[in-house]
């Protein structure tokens, strides 16, 4: 084989951050203003920072204003918990949760164009599962920039991190991570444009890389959600928490799985049936439409299990609707103009007069790369590794246990990207320039394995039947059988992957090799899900077993698990934090482990 895989110069600087999307950005904007002079290189896997996920997100974000008389933030933090099924870390709930309105008021000050009332205040909506007097009646509580809060969010973040001289690398792959000794020195990166190899030295490194959603078939993902900061860290020997977690929005757009937001059940879409019967009240008659997400996704699959489903004739797929046509057209023009316009372009009909089809897609990833209440990450003991740090979805602190309320995310983002920097700051201060000794041939050895292999497998294909699995057998309903069934299929793939060759030869855009490397990711990150899925045995939020459907005792904790060999992992426990519950403050009974009813 005369490809070689060598590294082709080495380069240093005080903050590495693996992604560009919204949490690094934030991130990169708090490390860039304290410390001015600071050498921050941010990497993007896609061909722009505003190419990243977070450009996706519709909705909002939950923030109590504290001049809002009607909400407050122990409220938020109540539903945090409830939402969570009773899993996210107390300390991690409190922390966000309090710092939240003085983000909202950080983005504001930098430019970015929150909607606004008549009277000039910032408008807010209600969304599923956030209420007001611990579950009294729905609150508003989220603000947005109409339905492209995500964008907003990009903008500014972009804007701030530039002016301050941030250096991004686009199109590039973190594929080995540089730690020894309970620290963490940088990566290896290879740079897709230039199909070079090169190594990135620094003080502080930071996982933001985003979510895995391209693990199943139907989701409301971006195609480079691949798993890859999971896999990283795996392949490097730290576990991964909460795996099995996986969230299903209620509301994908049928054929595409585009996401239509929770943003339309806020301002009253009513879910129909077959029959066009206003079905949520059967299954959450408080809430009913905005009762938390894994809620609601299962109701809509009971409904389609059930016979009451709809099927689609364009794509052979059951569903139920979402009704908008009694909303007026100012809402649909001012508030919803992009999801409205969404089903327009995907599936060809008025939303203003028409019904609109839609079943659960795969969104949002609960569990990753475990991390402190400071986003310091945590090999399997729970200690600490030095330099190294997570944030956003990638990161599992764990703010959203079980189940991720609505809007939560995109607030963690901003929030943990603010507290993150604030450590990472602290750090490098007088942290010498990373001398870490260690050597950098794992890279080599699993790029040559790729360029190697002689077997005629479609990499499509493969990728295909494993997303087709996972989607039919772990998602939101899971049995032993099913999740048993998956991971025979996932070791035979990942046995068929090993020997499948790829064509191209050179380095440079070898976008087979990029999708080569994907797969390897992907199936790394479906067989944690599948494993630790198969060893909880209860339902518990998004994670919903038809085999074992209560919630369990035994269960309240996080999954840890790590797998540096395909298939062999080590399962391990993580407490809950319960730390408001035990400081027995203002309502303290309300954070004990709770019945979850809506």
């Amino acid at each position: 084989m005369s490809t070689t895989f060598k590294i082709q110069t080495t380069t240093h600087c005080d903050v590495l951050i693996i992604g560009a999307g919204g949490a690094a950005l934030r991130c990169a904007a708090e490390i860039l203003e304290k410390t001015p002079d600071a050498d921050v290189i941010a990497l993007t896997k896609v061909s722009h920072p505003q190419k990243s996920h977070t450009s996706t997100a519709q909705g909002g974000l939950a923030a109590v204003d504290p001049k809002d008389p009607l909400d407050s933030t122990l409220f938020h933090m109540f539903d945090t918990w409830k939402g969570s099924d009773c899993t996210a870390d107390q300390n991690v709930v409190k922390k966000i949760c309090e710092s939240a309105w003085e983000q909202i008021l950080w983005l504001e000050n930098r430019g970015m164009h929150f909607s606004r009332d008549p009277q000039g205040q910032l408008s807010k909506r209600t969304f599923g599962g956030h209420t007001r007097n611990f579950g009294e009646t729905s609150v508003h509580r989220a603000v947005f920039e109409a339905d492209r809060t995500g964008k907003g969010i990009m903008d500014t973040g972009w804007g701030e991190t530039l002016k301050r001289g941030i250096t991004f690398i686009n199109q590039c792959l973190a594929v080995e991570l540089l730690i020894k000794d309970k620290q963490c020195g940088g990566c290896v990166v290879y740079k897709q444009k230039e199909g070079e190899f090169i190594r990135i030295l620094a003080k502080a490194t930071i996982f933001a890389s985003g979510g895995s959603g391209q693990v199943f078939q139907v989701t409301t993902n971006c195609r480079q959600n691949t798993g890859d900061g999971l896999a990283l860290a795996l392949e490097s020997g730290l576990p991964v928490m909460d795996p099995e977690a996986v969230q299903f929005h209620p509301t994908g757009i049928v054929g595409p799985g585009i996401l239509a937001s929770e943003t339309l059940r806020s301002v009253g879409g009513i879910l129909r049936n077959q029959a066009l019967e206003p079905f949520m009240i059967n299954y959450a008659p408080k809430m009913k439409e905005l009762a938390p997400r894994d809620m609601v996704a299962r109701a809509i699959e009971s409904e389609i299990r059930e016979g009451r489903g709809i099927l689609n004739p364009d794509h052979n797929i059951p569903h139920v609707w979402i009704d908008l046509r009694h909303l007026p057209d100012e809402v649909h023009e001012k508030q919803i103009p992009e999801v409205s316009s969404f089903f327009k372009r995907y599936v060809n009909l008025d939303p203003k007069k028409e019904l609109c089809p839609v079943r659960p897609s795969n969104h949002y990833h609960m569990g990753g790369i475990p991390t402190n209440e400071f986003g310091e990450v945590q090999n399997e003991q729970q200690e600490t590794i030095a330099g190294l740090y997570a944030v956003g979805e990638c990161a599992a602190a764990s703010f959203h246990g079980f189940n991720r309320l609505g809007t939560n995310s995109i607030l963690e983002l901003i929030t943990m990207g603010k507290l993150v920097a604030e450590r990472v700051v602290e750090h490098i201060k007088d942290e010498p320039k990373s001398r870490l000794d260690i050597g950098v041939d794992q890279f080599a050895k699993r790029f040559s394995r790729y360029m190697g292999a002689t077997g005629g497998d479609s990499l499509g294909e493969l990728r295909n039947k494993m997303r087709s699995v996972m989607t039919e057998k772990v998602s939101v309903f899971r049995t032993e059988t099913g999740i048993k069934d998956a991971i025979e299929t996932l070791n035979e793939l990942k046995e068929r992957a090993d020997n499948t060759a790829i064509a191209g030869r050179g380095l440079a855009m070898n976008q087979e090799l990029v999708q080569r490397w994907e797969l390897d990711n992907l199936l790394a990150v479906s067989m944690v899900i599948c494993l630790a899925a198969l060893d909880r045995k209860e339902s518990r939020g998004a994670h919903f077993r038809d085999d074992y459907p209560v919630r369990k005792d035994d269960f309240n904790y996080h999954t840890l698990i790590s797998m540096v060999e395909f298939g062999t992992p080590e399962l391990g426990r993580r407490e809950v934090d319960m730390s408001v519950f035990k400081a027995g403050g203002e309502r303290y009974e309300m954070f004990d482990i709770i019945e979850r009813k809506y």
